[in-house]
């Protein structure tokens, strides 16, 4: 039997536009020669449609949107398709909460329905929220094979990000039961970096327990805080493997007893993280209608990466940098940040001082208080925020921030000074990172699509720098950055207490209690940052909820941050 993985790039909510490009995709399936073509999990409406599933009225207009795609298919000759497709659903009977649901449309309707039984509530994920758990598995006829359908979470059960729920149900273990010829997963896994290969070894055991290929047809494309890496595909008992593209459509068809052994797409962390990036900047602007972006160039890492990001996301020509110097630039970095859009074809940056203007408000200012210190330096960050929004407002352009994840962490960001904007395309990315993705770029230029290596190597060499003060670089206030980044790494993506940290890392202890606290009082500041897209397994943003205000320290300590 020949089947199609449909992976597709929906847009939250556009019911009418994501139908269309369900059908668009099934035909070629059809014409193909495919018995059976599978969505991603919610392709109707996208993933995740949050608030939107209790909308009123909402979840009606995807049932209605269901029918007319059967109905459509059926039309334009494809009825015999039978086509497995992730949608909210409610039947008759059922409580107020929809189903995150697998239909299967055949001959212009809607044959059998599966409701998701495993729903998450961990990290990003809070289903039970909006859905109501299936309690009946299902195996359909297609083609005279017997295929059960499972959602996501059916197969994961939390395992592809370490998370252990204790469920009460296995729906690999009944679909082995069965007997079954075939299981077909449509799923919604948002990335992060190394989770591809833990989906495929977990992927690999699932078939061997069937006795029976496993499909696993992920999303592709991004959806504000979430980037899906695709990387769809058909794995048989003995490991044989079909494989999509990773971060992009892509319509995979294979034959159900394929015995091709295909081996799954290796990418080092720099460029899969990159390619994710690229992902959420493409996906984020378009989603949100706009056309070009716009960032601060200072000449400086973070600037330089983002830049080099955003062109290979949108193309240089709807790139724009601005370059803000103040009364503490070098002029090194004011070269740089030229020499940073030379290498990625923009337009040289903008160039538009904030001297003069910090030097007015500084001086009224200073009748109400005193401008000095952390403060002065805070006002001219918000100088280059207020130009940076204003020229956004003026242009229509998105703002991006350049802020990353070390400090962000820290709050060694300046609220509406450097973390002005839309998105924050390294928001999830350690400061050493950042580092590494730069020196990959410049050695795979030609990955991204870009025409030369894009990092000035004096952004590369030179000392960190907010450049706020006089001689300032960034040791002078944090620790070094590999020290920063392992603490953030335990205290952040890991929840340790200092003194497991301190342990594992060889830090000192008052060293690691001090950055922990700075992490727990910068909250309130990331609570009001950009879009961060999700890049590790524990991003800032909706995964990471945490009290605004709280007193509670890990390893006893309870005195106010």
């Amino acid at each position: 039997m020949r089947i199609a993985a449909l992976q597709i790039d929906s847009v939250v909510g556009d019911l009418e536009a994501n139908g269309a490009r369900i059908v668009e995709q099934a035909l070629r399936a059809h014409s193909s020669g495919a018995a059976l073509a599978v969505t991603p999990e919610l392709a109707l409406v996208g993933y995740p449609p949050r608030d939107l599933l209790v909308r009123e009225g909402f979840v009606e207009a995807c049932r209605r949107a269901t029918a007319e795609i059967a109905q459509r298919l059926h039309a334009r000759g494809a009825g015999g398709l039978a086509v497995v497709m992730g949608t909210p659903w409610t039947s008759t009977g059922m409580s107020r909460k929809p189903a995150n649901a697998a239909v299967m449309l055949r001959d212009g309707a809607v044959e059998a329905v599966y409701r998701k039984r495993l729903l998450p509530t961990y990290d990003v994920f809070d289903e039970s929220r909006y859905f109501e758990a299936g309690d009946d598995a299902l195996v359909a006829k297609v083609a005279g094979k017997s295929v059960a359908i499972l959602l996501c979470e059916d197969l994961w059960k939390g395992e592809d990000v370490d998370e252990s729920h204790g469920y009460s149900e296995d729906p690999v273990a009944e679909a082995a039961r069965s007997k079954v010829d075939l299981v077909v997963v449509p799923s919604a896994s948002p990335f992060f970096a190394g989770k591809h290969a833990r989906r495929m070894a977990l992927l690999g055991r699932a078939a061997a327990a069937v006795g029976a290929p496993v499909m696993s047809v992920n999303a592709a494309g991004s959806n504000d805080d979430f980037v899906f890496d695709g990387g769809s595909c058909l794995v048989g008992p003995s490991g044989a493997t079909v494989l999509s593209p990773r971060f992009a459509e892509h319509l995979l068809v294979a034959e159900c007893g394929m015995r091709v052994l295909a081996a799954p797409e290796s990418l080092c962390e720099p460029e899969e993280l990159a390619r994710a990036i690229v992902s959420a900047i493409e996906g984020y602007t378009r989603k949100t209608g706009h056309s070009r972006v716009l960032l601060g160039l200072s000449g400086g890492i973070d600037s330089a990466v983002v830049a080099a990001l955003a062109v290979a996301a949108l193309g240089a020509d709807r790139v724009r940098g601005i370059s803000m110097p103040g009364p503490h630039s070098s002029q090194g970095s004011v070269d740089d940040a030229l020499e940073s859009s030379k290498r990625l074809g923009m337009q040289p940056p903008d160039r538009l001082p904030i001297g003069e203007a910090y030097a007015t408000l500084k001086r009224g200012m200073s009748l109400a208080a005193p401008i000095d210190g952390l403060t002065d330096e805070n006002l001219q960050s918000r100088l280059r925020g207020l130009t940076l929004m204003t020229l956004s407002n003026a242009t229509g352009a998105l703002v991006l921030s350049t802020g990353n994840k070390s400090e962000l962490a820290v709050g060694y960001a300046t609220l509406y000074g450097d973390m002005c904007g839309g998105l924050a395309p390294l928001g999830d990315l350690l400061k050493g990172q950042v580092y590494a993705m730069a020196r990959w770029m410049n050695e795979n230029p030609s990955v991204l699509g870009l025409h030369a290596p894009p990092i000035p190597e004096s952004s590369l060499t030179k000392a960190p720098s907010a450049e706020l003060r006089p001689n300032q670089t960034d040791q002078d206030s944090l620790p070094p950055y590999d020290a920063l980044d392992a603490i953030v790494t335990g205290f952040v993506d890991l929840e340790q207490a200092p003194t497991s940290i301190a342990r594992d890392t060889g830090l000192p202890l008052a060293l690691v209690e001090s950055w922990t606290k700075a992490i727990d009082r910068a909250h309130y500041k990331r609570a009001q940052a950009p879009v961060i897209p999700k890049l590790s397994a524990r991003a800032f943003g909706p995964g990471r909820r945490l009290p605004l205000a709280m007193r509670y320290r890990l390893g006893g300590d309870s005195s106010v941050a």
